[in-house]
């Protein structure tokens, strides 16, 4: 209700809006008057009190008028024109209430104003009269922490209280009474308490009357439902019984707890002193049975207590017992006490029960709310647990069901017996069909006597129970608490047996509620709960006791309860079906029906065929608004009639009969009525333009379209699914699917008109209605609906149904051409039917119809009309849709009846439908036989070619279809493609040739966009493609080839073949998931292949060309080996690694090399880590064949040729003792012919040998001792070519080199360098892919068992190689890099000249004449591998060089013992050379003879970082500056220019290598000199190194002296 954004429209008409009418109460045929004194200001909301009124108006002020005891001004007592409430002016009051005496408003930031009479504490300030000024009420949460303050949504107002609901759906009150439904016996309440008992449930709406209070809340969903206890928390008694008598069995779930409303555990044994055990025999000897009854496990039926039958004494307690039969008999007992009339026993129970409820609030403890302990659960009657034993015994708690109920009255724990516990009311059979208020006896009969009175109500009660939709009920019954006792069901098996069987199909009914439109608009799942004084019955709990807290109207579930009024002592509910029950006093006729007793909700009767869309309820009288023919709303009264002017004693008060008709249609549009004591008013808008009338006319509608779709879903769906033998179970599921989408919409049509009823009585602004603002909401249902019933129109549902539902249809004839508006009698049953289930469809028309009068009200240019002219075309062209969609269903029925049985069988689908077919012959096939019969028939999801008797099925997403050229011979010609077949189809005419392909095109197009059922909402969908896409995405399963037969490939097709992304699964289990061009596998992609014997799956990752593994790839077998390299074929080729072995952690063996069509072919190293031997060499056809080296771990090395894995010929072996044999071989380890064996001292013997190594050899020969002069004989080296020399493919697929253009520079090199680094880095890069490979190579040759000194000559020279190699290739990328061993000029001049260390002359970079740079591949290429292959090669070099490093790490620690001055006078230093102070942290410090490790330290640090270096031109920069460092300090202490000569630098650095405790210094000498430039030999950098090998020399001689 936001005035604020009014809309254009009204700028004329708002004047005519919200005008006021008041009427006096008890006068219906006198003509309303307007409001004295009140102005033109449109007023959107009136309340009224006793003498009093307010009004809200549409900027948000509010108005009193009326007498205003509280006002300070006498003037303001009684003021002749409405006055403005000054203290909320500002504050845009949203909506305001009224009790008899006091008012109470809330504003839009949901804060409450309270003002009036305050005796009672009801405007939430404590001693304090009167109110005169809207005074604002804090009310805040303790629960939260900090405080918050509640916002609030709505208020109501009694006589003493007032309530208040929160926007959080809880409920506030403050007042006196007990009607607040506090746990609390102080009054008055003055600080606003939440009503803990509804805390957690959602309230929707509450209502006050005087003395009562009501609430709407929203059903618990079923899934909160707890699971079901077996017993009682409170009195530990089992909850459902079950009896076995001879014929039957009898099931009770009667269980009533003593104490009333139902605790949490925790207070379960806070009250178990008083709580007082009732009768567990739920059922006495005589359990009569009612056969042919229908069991309602959920309507109980409220009986008014009458207070007759409540008969109390100190110590005893009696009971009234009936017969079932009717016949009355009342036992008595002692001291009965007699009382005259029944108004002493009203105010003696009165009087009673109040001193109780005192009594007990102040001792009980706080009852929490507590969720349903039943799924069936029936509230028990609320007595409080009384802690007081001497007073009434307990209040007498009454109850009663459909079926066999017994009311237990509570005794004191002492006086209880099992056998004391008798009936207060039986019942009477009930009939099946007896509707809500259908009465047999009337109420003139009552007065005869006491025991008359008692059966009659309770035959009344029983007969007006409503069994109409007792399977609703049942579905819905589950979600309440427990808060009145159960019934007890005494059934036969065989009636358990139907209702079990009849209740499996209805389930399916239950609305399946959507949650966008439970949030968007009312909930029509409510309850009603009430509390408060019930004396007239206005509880409607069937008697006439108070209630301390909320107790649930049980027979109000299920009746989609809408809005709730009070009056003074009756209250009103409207229910979406726009009807009213009404209960509590009838004195004048106010609840609108004569029926008895009132106790309990009944259905008012104002008029026969129209609905009440508002009601109000005052003091003595009730207000109906009805729907009329006209859309203009009738007012009915019914209740108080005063006398008029000749009638007799003014006291004689008369009521209305039935509801009358106040003549009102002159005033206009009445949009709210209010209801106060002697008077009512009406807000009344005039029909300007037709905006008004429009609005009603779509509410209206709505309104009757749901009560028309509710009946059809109670007496027409709801039986039809209860039918025997529906047929198959996809027709009854097809059936279901119709209910369930029917009751969805049902219920969305429910709620909208609910939603309607309140926009009426709002601000009425056409741009917030729910069908524009969530149009497709209404758009989506009907079309779920819409294609649930074409399907089951299509697969015959109609014929089906027929034949079971017959004998039903003909029964209700009258019915079904009642609701289907079919008047020609001739009309079929099943036709009328299919109009019936059509119906609802038709209402699409209306909508589009009001909202196109709506827009009329407009100006053209205004944004309203232009959204409402939308919406309109938007529900026609739904309209339009779905008929265009029935009549496809009906044509596809058509066709189906023709069709031949069997292929209709395999071919019909609910959701299939015949787009066209070519039975006149109007399409034949090319090239097909003579009498060949070939039937075409197009379906929107596939094309079907039927034969003879077969046929085949084209799914339509996997279908191309192209018109033939002219030129191709095809003059009417279609050429048709699916994954597996091409055929052309040839049409008659031209025309028919581009029908056919328009109509294939469509569905192709229709089928790929999967949106068939809805129509174009939006204008850009709505633009149909010409032809469906070439390329798209499918799915489909093979049928016919050879290789993919059965396969189901999902993913991207093109012209019929699978062509980009997609996923192709075999029956078998094979799965490739990856790339595919022209139909193959094609790109990069997954395979995996189940291993039924090893129960695992071989599993590619790859490149794969034309449906073969083809490029790099990881293939896993599931023996556990593992291949990482390149296929081709399908096969292993190229380069390769194999890891075999179950545990891939610790492989057994592994082999790296080239591979040819699945075999090792070419080089390979292979690595058996069982045996514990490497094999480094050629292969052929998976084996070693021609030259190899094998090492073992047992230190053997061997060198030669090999035969099919056997080592042959010649060759050489070398044991780990340094002896040699070369000669001839016969087999592995066998010497087998002439050679020679060397020993490790150099002697030798010639001769011919036999037998195995390592297990005595058999020689005949000569033995030498070796001259000293004769030179070591050559060995023969074998070592193949690892690398292929044609890269020219990988340099193709460069991206980006740079290139050069004039002089070669520095910088340019410099651009090369770093390029390289880049690429290396990269194993994307052809380049950085070659050195990964070969880093893989390397490592797999050279670590473990091939970790073998012997091999270290190998290594370096495989280094080398891969050198002068790469370094080819990179003068191919770069073809300005000059050759190697060139000199680039340096651009810039050198820096400031250096003096040099021994000669010094002016040094350069080189040796050279000139200064430059040196290119060499080394130099280029070493930053790049070396820091890759460091670790291996160090390795080797370690355990080359191992004996010597021993001997000078011995050397190193034991000179490392001597002090500083020791140390450098043993080693020769010259004295001027030895530092004399050192600097530590700024201070100047002596040397003293005890100091260590301080000369020349930052030289040694310098030192120690060569072996974290890995290049040689690295380290021998480090060299160089510990060198620079040496110079450094001597300069230091020297203070003077000096030169270095060889002879005094040597013994300082020989001290500087010391003390740097380098461990593999050795390695380190040998690495840099294997692999250093050798143009840096004689440079500076040379003699430095050369330098540095003497002192490692040197260092080993020390141990000598």
């Amino acid at each position: 209700m936001d005035a604020k954004k009014r809309s254009s429209i009204e700028a004329e008409g708002s004047k005519e809006r919200g005008l006021v009418h008041v009427w006096q109460a008890g006068s219906c045929s006198v003509t309303p008057e307007r409001l004295p004194g009140w102005g033109g200001k449109t007023v959107l909301q009136a309340a009224l009190g006793v003498k009093h009124g307010v009004l809200l108006t549409e900027d948000g002020e509010v108005y009193s008028f009326g007498t205003l005891p509280w006002r300070s001004e006498p003037a303001e007592v009684c003021p002749s024109s409405p006055i403005l409430e000054n203290a909320l002016v500002g504050q845009f009051v949203v909506t305001v209430a009224t009790g008899s005496f006091h008012n109470g408003a809330v504003t839009e930031s949901g804060v409450v104003y309270m003002w009036g009479e305050n005796s009672a504490g009801q405007c939430a300030i404590a001693n304090q009269q009167y109110v005169p000024e809207p005074n604002p009420v804090s009310i805040s949460d303790s629960e939260t922490s900090p405080l918050l303050a509640v916002r609030i949504l709505q208020l109501a107002c009694g006589e003493e209280h007032t309530l208040a609901l929160s926007i959080s759906r809880e409920i506030w009150a403050w007042g006196t009474g007990c009607q607040l439904g506090l746990i609390t016996t102080t009054f008055p309440v003055t600080k606003p308490q939440k009503v803990e008992h509804l805390a957690g449930r959602v309230v929707l709406q509450v209502a006050c009357g005087a003395f009562h209070s009501l609430a709407l809340v929203q059903c618990l969903p079923s899934q909160d439902l707890k699971p079901v206890p077996e017993r009682c928390n409170q009195c530990s008694q089992l909850l459902i019984t079950m009896t076995d008598k001879e014929d039957h069995v009898i099931i009770s779930d009667s269980h009533c707890c003593p104490l009333g409303v139902t605790l949490s555990e925790s207070q379960a044994e806070n009250q178990a002193n008083t709580a007082i055990s009732p009768s567990t025999e739920t059922v006495d000897s005589r359990g009569d049975v009612f056969e042919n009854t229908l069991v309602e496990n959920d309507l109980p039926i409220a009986t008014e207590l009458n207070v007759g039958n409540v008969q109390t004494t100190s110590g005893d307690a009696i009971s009234s017992q009936q017969d079932v039969m009717g016949t009355s008999e009342i036992s008595s007992a002692r001291n009965i006490p007699s009382y005259p009339d029944t108004q002493a026993v009203d105010e003696y129970v009165q009087k009673v029960s109040d001193r109780s409820i005192r009594e007990n609030s102040e001792n009980s403890e706080k009852p929490m709310a507590s969720q349903p302990l039943v799924k069936e659960a029936i509230p028990n009657l609320h007595s409080p647990p009384t802690t007081s034993t001497s007073a009434l015994n307990s209040l007498v708690v009454s109850c009663a069901s459909a079926v066999g109920v017994r009311v237990a009255a509570t005794y004191e724990a002492g006086a209880l017996s099992l056998k004391k516990v008798m009936n207060f009311y039986s019942t009477a059979p009930c009939e099946p069909g007896a509707q809500a208020g259908s009465s047999s006896i009337g109420p003139e009969g009552l007065k005869d006597s006491r025991e008359e009175q008692v059966k009659q109500e309770s035959m009344q009660g029983k007969k007006s129970s409503s069994l109409v939709d007792i399977r609703e009920e049942e579905s819905e019954g589950g979600s309440r608490r427990l808060s009145l006792p159960g019934l007890l069901s005494q059934v036969s098996p065989r009636l358990l047996r139907k209702a079990a069987r009849v209740k499996t199909r209805t389930v399916v009914l239950t609305p399946t509620y959507s949650g966008e439109a439970d949030a968007l608009l009312p909930s029509l799942r409510t309850e009603v709960w009430t509390w408060g004084k019930g004396k007239e019955g206005q509880l409607g709990h069937g008697d006439v006791l108070p209630r301390l807290q909320p107790l649930c109207v049980k027979c109000l579930d299920g009746k989609e309860v809408i809005h709730l009024e009070a009056g003074g002592y009756h209250s009103l509910a409207l229910t979406a079906k726009s009807q009213v029950y009404s209960w509590g006093s009838n004195t004048f006729g106010q609840l609108g029906h004569s029926d008895f007793p009132t106790t309990v909700p009944r259905l008012a009767k104002v008029n026969g065929k129209n609905g009440v869309w508002s009601v109000a309820a005052g003091q003595d009288y009730s207000l109906f608004l009805v729907d009329t023919e006209d859309f203009q709303p009738g007012l009915y009264y019914s209740g108080r009639q005063d006398p008029t002017e000749g009638d007799n004693l003014p006291e004689n008060h008369s009521g209305t009969k039935t509801p009358v008709l106040l003549s009102c249609s002159k005033l206009g549009y009445i949009s709210r009525v209010t209801a106060g004591k002697d008077s009512y008013l009406a807000l009344v808008d005039k029909n300007i333009m037709g905006y008004i009338a429009s609005l009603h006319e779509l509410a209206t509608t709505e309104r009757r379209f749901y009560s028309k779709l509710s009946d059809i879903k109670s007496q027409i769906l709801r039986p039809l699914l209860s039918l025997e033998n529906l047929g198959t179970a996809s027709t009854v599921q097809l059936l279901q699917e119709v209910a369930s989408r029917f009751s969805k919409l049902c219920y969305l049509i429910g709620q909208h008109g609910a939603s309607l009823s309140s926009f009426l009585q709002g601000i009425k602004e056409a741009r917030s209605l729910v069908i524009l603002k969530h149009a497709s909401l209404f758009l989506d249902s009907y079309t779920e609906y819409c294609t649930s019933i074409t399907n089951f129109l299509v697969m015959g549902g109609f014929q089906l149904l027929a034949k079971p539902a017959i004998d039903f249809l003909n029964k209700n004839q009258e019915l079904l051409q009642d609701l289907s508006e079919v008047n020609d009698e001739n009309t079929q049953l099943m036709e009328i039917l299919n109009t019936l289930f059509f119906l609802p469809i038709r209402q699409l028309h209306n909508y589009a119809k009001v909202l196109l009068k709506l827009a009329t009200c407009f100006e053209v240019t205004s944004p309203e009309y232009q959204k409402l002219q939308d919406s309109s075309s938007c529900y026609e062209s739904l309209a339009v849709h779905l008929g265009r969609k029935r009549k496809e269903a009906e044509y596809t029925l058509g066709f189906w009846k023709t069709f031949p049985g069997k292929m209709t069988d395999s071919l019909r689908k609910p959701e299939r439908r015949l787009l066209c077919e070519s039975s006149n012959r109007a399409l034949s096939l090319q090239h097909a036989g003579r009498f060949s019969v070939n039937w075409f028939i197009l379906f929107n999801d596939a094309l079907v070619h039927a034969q003879f008797s077969t046929h085949h099925v084209f799914p339509l997403a996997t279908l191309w279809a192209e018109p033939l050229s002219e030129e191709a011979g095809g003059v009417n010609g279609l050429k048709i493609t699916t994954p597996e077949e091409q055929f052309t189809l040839i049409s008659s005419t031209p025309q028919e040739k581009t029908k056919w392909l328009r109509a294939v095109s469509q569905a192709v197009d229709q089928a790929l966009r999967g949106t068939s059922d809805l129509p174009p909402y939006s204008s850009g969908s709505s633009i149909q493609r010409q032809e469906p896409p070439i390329s798209r995405s499918a799915k489909y399963t093979f049928y016919k080839d050879a290789r993919l037969k059965d396969a189901t490939y999902d993913g991207r097709w093109l012209s019929g073949k699978p062509h980009g992304r997609g996923v192709l699964k075999w029956p078998d289990g094979k799965m490739y998931s990856g790339m595919f061009r022209n139909g193959l596998e094609d790109g990069y992609g997954e395979y995996r292949i189940p291993n039924k014997a090893l129960n695992k799956e071989d599993h590619y990752v790859g490149h794969w060309k034309e449906g073969k593994m083809c490029g790099q790839g990881v293939f896993s077998y599931a023996s556990g080996e593992v291949f990482e390299g390149c296929f081709q074929d399908n096969m292993r080729h190229g380069h390769g690694l194999l890891r075999s072995g179950k545990l891939t952690s610790s492989s057994p063996s592994m082999f790296i090399g080239q591979w040819v069509m699945d075999k090792k072919a070419g080089y390979g190293v292979f690595d058996d880590i069982t045996r514990g031997e490497k094999y480094m060499g050629m292969w052929q056809d998976d084996v070693c064949q021609g030259n190899g080296v094998v090492v073992t771990q047992f230190g053997l090395y061997y060198e030669g040729n090999f035969h099919l894995n056997k080592m042959m010929g010649n060759g050489v072996l070398l044991s780990e003792d340094d002896t040699i044999y070369e000669g001839e071989f016969s087999d592995d380890w066998t010497l087998n012919g002439k050679g020679t064996l060397t020993m490790p001292n150099g002697d030798y013997i010639e001769g011919y040998f036999s037998g195995e190594w390592g297990s005595g050899i058999k020689i005949t020969g000569t033995y030498f001792k070796p001259s000293l002069y004769e030179s070591d004989k050559d060995r023969p080296k074998v070592f193949p070519e690892i690398l292929s020399r044609s890269q020219t493919q990988t340099l193709e697929s460069l991206e980006f080199i740079p290139q050069h253009v004039g002089a070669f520079s520095v910088e340019k090199y410099d651009d090369i360098k770093k390029y390289l680094i880049k690429a290396c880095d990269t194993p994307l890069h052809p380049l950085g892919r070659l050195v990964e490979t070969l880093v893989a190579v390397y490592r797999m040759t050279y670590v473990g068992v091939g970790a073998n000194r012997r091999l270290l000559q190998e290594a370096v020279k495989e280094i080398k190689s891969y050198l002068k190699r790469l370094f080819q290739l990179v003068r191919f990328l770069f073809p300005e890099l000059p050759e190697e061993g060139s000199t680039i000029p340096l651009s810039a001049p050198l820096p400031t000249e250096r003096k040099s260390f021994c000669t010094g002359r002016s040094d350069s970079r080189s040796e050279s004449p000139e200064p430059g740079y040196v290119v060499t591949s080394s130099g280029l290429l070493l930053p790049v591998l070396l820091p890759r292959l460091y670790p291996p090669l160090f390795m080797l070099y370690a355990l080359d060089n191992d004996r010597e490093e021993d001997i000078y790490w011995e050397c190193v620690l034991r000179l490392n013992k001597q002090p500083d001055v020791a140390l450098l006078g043993f080693l020769g230093v010259q004295r001027k050379f030895w530092p004399v102070s050192l600097s530590i942290l700024g201070e100047s410090k002596k040397i003293l003879p005890t100091t260590k490790d301080a000369c020349f330290a930052s030289a040694i640090e310098c030192l120690q970082q060569i072996s974290t270096t890995f290049t040689p031109s690295d380290k021998l920069k480090v060299i160089q500056q510990t060198f620079e460092e040496i110079s450094q300090s001597v300069l230091a202490s020297l203070q003077e220019d000096f030169l270095w000569s060889m002879d005094d630098l040597f013994p300082v650095f020989l001290y500087v290598v010391l003390r740097a405790r380098i461990r593999n210094l050795g390695s380190e000498v040998h690495l840099i000199e294997d692999l250093m430039d050798p143009y840096l030999q004689h440079g500076e950098q040379g003699i430095m190194f050369t330098t540095l090998k003497a002192c490692y020399y040197q260092i080993q001689r020390e141990k000598l002296n």
